[in-house]
């Protein structure tokens, strides 16, 4: 059972401006360096042992308990804005053209460091806590960059949690699930080599226009024809470019989608897939076709122990209605996913209501702030403390 939360004793207020001033100044990926150096000094000044530069731009602290030996977990939060423009007009509005909090990691780093300077105060506890803040997860290499930095070697965890905002649930509810929670995302990048020539004369040319229409094509077939229809895969086209002008066939084009499933074996069977029929349409067109993957992330998938005990300790925040134990995985992606490959661990929602992440209008909803400072304090007392 998970102890109970006591009531919050630092300023929500003061949280609350922390969280929009990250929202005023966007760093997107690798470049958080003043949202970096906001958070180590933070955690200096509360007397938490702290690494900068982990992963690039990541800062990593560590809560020592006064109970003794015990179980080390890891909470990580988001750092980075995405590379976009900001659409609302809050009175914290991005002061940024081309970066912008739209998907909420301003108010995740919020939480976790309203968690961190309660746990400091308060470190009746067993083991360890170390708080993750990592940089880059929208373009899905930060996780890797941390890990590349043998952040789990050095402060050796034994199990990770994450949270992220949920604009498709109500305020105040909780998601987490056994299993699958997130989709693997990988691009599909597609360079189509031809003949350029003269529109009048197409037998003169190799003309990758027409082997890109017939790759769209075919790739469909990737989901329709070669995967258990009750499976869920998607390949979704997202640009085509190739061209200047009426009368001339291009001598190149270029494709790219996005690729996205809940298993490691479809998302394997169907590369094998997009790599034969590129190798079928480049026959067939007699043009040169390659096609590399990028940007992947795989599935976000929950360790059943680790997901229950997420649950628990969100039924003392929430009430046992408010959480959600059979909520539907969604199709967008984390490298979260990167950590859950390597040690247990559970990664769970909380609504927010509101237009959707990456939306230009989004903005993260401070009154669910408190919620998810005290959900993070339940959970650490759930696993590192006993009734």
């Amino acid at each position: 059972m998970a102890k109970s939360i006591p009531e919050l004793t630092f300023d929500i207020e003061a949280l609350v401006a922390f969280r929009r001033d990250l929202h005023a100044h966007p760093e997107v990926a690798f470049g958080e360096r003043r949202t970096s150096l906001r958070v180590a000094s933070q955690l200096r000044a509360w007397g938490i042992d702290t690494w900068t530069g982990v992963g690039g731009t990541g800062v990593v602290g560590v809560i020592h308990g006064e109970c003794g030996p015990g179980r080390t977990i890891a909470l990580r939060a988001d750092m980075d804005a995405l590379p976009m423009d900001e659409g609302g007009s809050p009175a914290w509005r991005s002061t940024l053209a081309g970066a912008f909090h739209g998907c909420g990691h301003d108010g995740h780093t919020a939480m976790l460091l309203g968690a961190a300077g309660w746990l400091s105060e308060n470190r009746q506890f067993f083991g360890k806590i170390v708080l993750l803040f990592q940089p880059a997860e929208e373009n899905g290499g930060g996780a890797l960059a941390m890990l590349a930095d043998d952040a789990e070697a050095r402060f050796g965890w034994d199990e990770i949690y994450g949270l992220h905002n949920a604009p498709h649930l109500p305020p105040g509810i909780f998601g987490v699930r056994d299993g699958a929670m997130l989709a693997s995302c990988d691009d599909v990048l597609f360079e189509i080599q031809g003949v350029g020539g003269h529109g009048s004369a197409p037998e003169k040319c190799r003309d990758p226009i027409m082997a890109a229409a017939q790759l769209i094509c075919t790739l469909q077939t990737v989901v329709s024809r070669s995967v258990d229809p009750a499976a869920m895969v998607v390949l979704s086209m997202g640009s085509v470019h190739a061209g200047t002008t009426p009368n001339v066939i291009p001598a190149s084009a270029s494709l790219s989608g996005t690729l996205r499933t809940f298993d490691e074996r479809l998302r394997a069977q169907a590369k094998a897939r997009i790599e034969a029929i590129c190798e079928g349409v480049a026959l067939a067109s007699e043009c040169q076709i390659s096609v590399r993957f990028a940007n992947g992330s795989p599935a976000t998938v929950n360790h059943p122990e680790q997901a229950r005990a997420a649950a628990r300790a969100a039924e003392q925040v929430f009430g046992a209605s408010a959480v959600k134990r059979d909520i539907e995985p969604l199709n967008g992606s984390e490298d979260f996913s990167e950590f859950l490959l390597r040690k247990p661990g559970a990664y769970a929602l909380l609504g927010q209501g509101g237009v959707f992440c990456h939306h230009p209008d989004y903005d993260f909803n401070d009154d669910i702030l408190p919620l998810g400072v005290k959900y993070l304090i339940s959970l650490a007392l759930d696993r590192l403390t006993t009734d």
